[in-house]
């Protein structure tokens, strides 16, 4: 995931990223982007990398009991408190709602069920057809526009279309139909 960041758009450091307590999200940004620091020219010369004091990265850890949230714990593990907490927030209700609506339209990603996937290969079909529909042929509500002509209000539109890539909102027919040809992407 990491590494589509970086090849679509951030290929000197991440961007400001919010996520649960749960993952590896702080090592793969050191992966991805760290840097191994110069050499002062005493001791042995430093071989790994380390994060970069320009990031921001906030953890937000939910506490349980049974079924019920009893606290939540925010936890900035890159860049300063106050600017991550500014620049981020100090809630889920953005990263929960995208969250949600992935495990509706994507089974493979709810957990004990049926279509729980076991092979990488097939979460990753699945996590890539499920951004296409979401992109390409859903209107969202928040998106919309006001036109104000005599035959409606609003004008949808999809997310795909709000970024400048398309000009309608597509069909699944033609989602299917168009062939496109697989991003090779250079993890180093």
């Amino acid at each position: 995931m990491m590494a589509q960041l970086k090849a679509r758009g951030h290929p000197d450091a991440p961007p400001a990223i919010a996520t649960d307590g749960k993952g590896s999200y702080r090592e793969a940004m050191v992966e991805t982007w760290g840097q191994v620091p110069e050499y002062a020219g005493r001791g042995r010369p430093p071989t790994h990398k380390q994060a970069q004091p320009d990031w921001h990265y906030l953890q937000v850890i939910k506490h349980r009991s049974g079924n019920r949230l009893t606290g939540i714990t925010i936890k900035v593990i890159y860049g300063d408190p106050e600017e991550v907490r500014e620049l981020l927030g100090e809630h889920t209700a953005y990263i929960e709602r995208t969250h949600l609506t992935s495990r509706q339209m994507n089974g493979r990603l709810v957990r004990k069920t049926l279509s729980f996937s076991k092979e990488r290969e097939m979460l990753e079909a699945s996590c890539a057809w499920e951004d296409w529909v979401y992109n390409l042929t859903r209107p969202v509500k928040t998106l919309r526009i006001e036109v104000n002509d005599e035959r409606r209000r609003w004008r949808p539109r999809s997310p795909a279309m709000v970024a400048g890539l398309t000009d309608h909102i597509w069909t699944v027919k033609e989602l299917l139909m168009t062939v496109v040809a697989p991003e090779v992407i250079n993890t180093k």
